[in-house]
């Protein structure tokens, strides 16, 4: 018999940059005094908020996603002031136009960047001699950014504990359920010890690749997934290309960003980053299958293409992969647009499921909760005392 813990205003699952954002958010803003935060890993953002570009998009990547590329270009200025020691901006950023196999033009891209108000250059001629002229129709310079994944983290760990904020590491949430008197019930399971159940008013599902994961009565995301393996190469570049980020535009190409958490620059690529993938569904396991997964790198073919577009990366040394589960919106596929996912359960009341493609959209979580209702167990007992006392 699992033993049952005290009730708690909010339980967050997921200690990722969105789930910690969103505790903090909860207690800070919103007043919730009892909130516990479940973390599978020892420690924060160490999965998918750690794993990726660390790219602090500026509306340049989304072309043919205006409202994607818009709500980038509100939130930028919103990131950068709120986390300004997580943000390196002390890099050059240039965007490439293929010219062949791309799905935008260089004027097509001049004209999309001046639509969503995202300042565009022309590149120095330093520049673009980096690149090969044959394959590559023009070059711009851009406003765009990286953020480093310690320095958020330090910042999590540093407002949950002024928070009040109860974290449990190295604990898996696997079951949600209902519980007496309109409360939800929550099953935590920590490594090697005995399963709890934590009753709340409130859960929110922020595992990222784990959100259809959960026995008991969750019932599931109403909207479709999809799951990627992929793999993102870290590099060292050459002192050529040291203090840039380079994105070749649009369609099977790549990225190359500084990467502040490790002094080093991601490598990724459209066509070799992505290993495997399948449509996401209760019963499988995304964690269980990367754990299973050979883990072969394919940056040599990575290296092998880039080098025709910029030659310099022939010289780049590979130093490691960071392999992760990606989720993305089966919807969106087309269009490479990165909107949040946003759920409330009906069949759980108090139940929310939230996943967010880029680090910038927690403003557009926010959002979506300023809209919400929330009363904490203590202002509802408050509440009950003053009418039983009137």
């Amino acid at each position: 018999m699992p033993a049952t813990d005290i009730s708690q205003d909010a339980v967050i699952i997921g200690g990722g940059f969105y789930g910690a954002a969103i505790a903090i958010y909860l207690a800070k803003q919103r007043g919730l005094k009892r909130i516990v935060l479940a973390e599978r890993e020892s420690a924060l953002l160490t999965r998918a908020s750690y794993s990726n570009q660390a790219r602090v998009h500026n509306g340049y990547h989304y072309p043919r996603s205006f409202t994607t590329a818009y709500r980038s270009r509100v939130n930028v200025p919103k990131f950068v002031h709120d986390w300004p020691d997580a943000v390196k901006q002390d890099f050059t950023k240039l965007y490439a136009i293929a010219r062949r196999n791309s799905k935008v033009t260089a004027k097509q891209f001049e004209r999309f960047c001046r639509e969503i108000g995202a300042r565009i250059r022309p590149a120095a001629p330093a520049l673009r001699a980096l690149f090969e002229p044959r394959l590559i129709e023009d070059v711009f310079l851009v406003e765009e950014y990286a953020f480093d994944t310690t320095k958020l983290a330090s910042w999590a760990e540093r407002e949950l504990k002024e928070c009040g904020v109860h974290i449990r590491f190295e604990t898996r949430a696997t079951k949600i359920s209902k519980g007496p008197n309109g409360m939800l019930s929550v099953a935590l399971q920590p490594n090697c010890r005995t399963e709890e159940l934590i009753s709340c008013r409130y859960v929110f599902n922020c595992t990222y690749s784990g959100l259809n994961q959960f026995k008991g009565e969750f019932p599931g995301i109403r909207t479709g997934l999809k799951q990627e393996i992929t793999e993102m190469a870290l590099m060292q570049v050459p002192p050529v290309l040291q203090g840039l980020g380079i994105t070749v535009m649009d369609g099977p190409f790549f990225s190359m960003m500084p990467f502040p958490a490790r002094g080093l620059h991601t490598l990724s690529h459209v066509r070799y980053t992505p290993h495997l993938h399948w449509n996401d569904q209760q019963g499988i396991d995304p964690y269980r299958k990367l754990n299973d997964y050979e883990r072969a790198t394919r940056v040599d073919r990575m290296i092998r293409d880039v080098g025709r577009y910029l030659p310099a990366m022939l010289d780049a040394k590979y130093v490691d992969s960071l392999f992760e589960v990606k989720t993305v919106l089966v919807k969106n596929e087309g269009d490479d647009g990165r909107p949040i996912l946003f759920e409330k359960h009906p069949e759980l009341p108090g139940c929310y499921s939230v996943l967010g493609g880029k680090i910038d959209n927690i403003y557009d979580v926010l959002e979506k909760l300023d809209a919400e209702q929330f009363v904490g167990i203590a202002v509802q007992e408050h509440a009950r005392s003053g009418v039983m006392n009137g």
